[in-house]
């Protein structure tokens, strides 16, 4: 990668870390705009998140991966309830389809988008419609489009997310919400704390960049969206933190968890989220 993809500029540097399952590919920051990125994304092939590349050899089954995503996805069914009660609601880049399964029991209509095949096939014969491209979502459309659409970690997979959100836009009336979050480049592990560990962690082959607010609201810009909002959330609680700067290791958040005091982890996110250092971003955008 030569020049930047948001803003073109040439001035790009290396950023500290590794990329945890492909050591030989750069992670590039942007000097003029921040976006940081990998330098090459010709490893993501046409069929490879068909074929479950991004789960590598060991695949889990469906069951298993619905059971770890299950706090994410109930999280957010409640954090997006007051929009879904009696709407049409696409699920772009749905996974396993929790979220999917929670906002079908309140919408008018939800439905997914998922390449990975396999996911497909697990509901097939279920109540539950999920569509192998954009380009499926849209032929049962009426009403003129959806009234939700969410990406949840999704946008920062994609070789090319302004084109890819151009074309969800299309798919929304014009009084509706695409919901979009991402993984934060400025993760208090990456920028605040510089833990050395994280950062030979974190990157990974499939996370072809990372946003930050800035350069999120960019991105929105560019795809032709309007942003309402951007949240810095905190996925990730205070004993997670500790245990990555004591053990330099993951998994604090369960080792040690003995620490999860809810007032605590409320009190330590809303701090990382006032000086933007988040490991989530939330951003809300409409048609312009």
């Amino acid at each position: 990668m030569d020049s930047c993809y948001l803003c073109e500029s040439t001035d790009l540097i290396l950023r500290k870390g590794e990329v945890r399952d492909a050591p030989a590919i750069n992670i590039l920051e942007c000097n003029d705009c921040g976006l940081v990125s990998l330098d090459s994304v010709a490893h993501i092939h046409s069929s490879f998140y068909e074929n479950s590349g991004m789960h590598g050899e060991q695949l889990k089954p469906i069951e298993d991966w619905l059971k770890e995503t299950h706090w994410d996805d109930q999280r957010r069914f409640e954090q997006l309830k007051p929009l879904l009660a009696n709407r049409r609601v696409l699920d772009f880049g749905c996974g396993a389809g929790g979220f999917l399964s929670n906002a079908k029991s309140l919408a008018a209509d939800a439905v997914g988008v998922e390449l990975e095949t396999r996911v497909r096939d697990f509901y097939e014969n279920s109540d539950i419609t999920i569509f192998p491209s954009i380009e499926d979502a849209t032929s049962p459309l009426s009403g003129g489009g959806y009234d939700v659409i969410t990406a949840f970690h999704v946008v920062e997979h994609l070789p090319d997310p302004r084109e890819i959100l151009k074309k969800l836009g299309t798919m929304l009336k014009y009084d509706a919400r695409m919901v979009i979050e991402v993984p934060s480049a400025d993760d208090a592990l990456l920028t605040l704390y510089d833990c050395d560990a994280f950062q030979r962690f974190t990157y990974w082959s499939q996370h072809l960049y990372l946003f930050s607010a800035p350069t999120l609201a960019t991105l929105v810009k560019q795809a032709g969206l309007r942003v309402i909002s951007i949240q810095h959330y905190q996925r990730y609680p205070l004993s997670n933190h500790l245990h990555w700067l004591s053990k330099s290791e993951p998994g604090g958040h369960q080792r040690w968890s003995f620490l999860n005091n809810p007032a605590i982890n409320h009190a330590y996110a809303e701090v990382l989220a006032s000086i933007g250092k988040t490991d989530t971003l939330i951003a809300h955008v409409e048609k312009r």
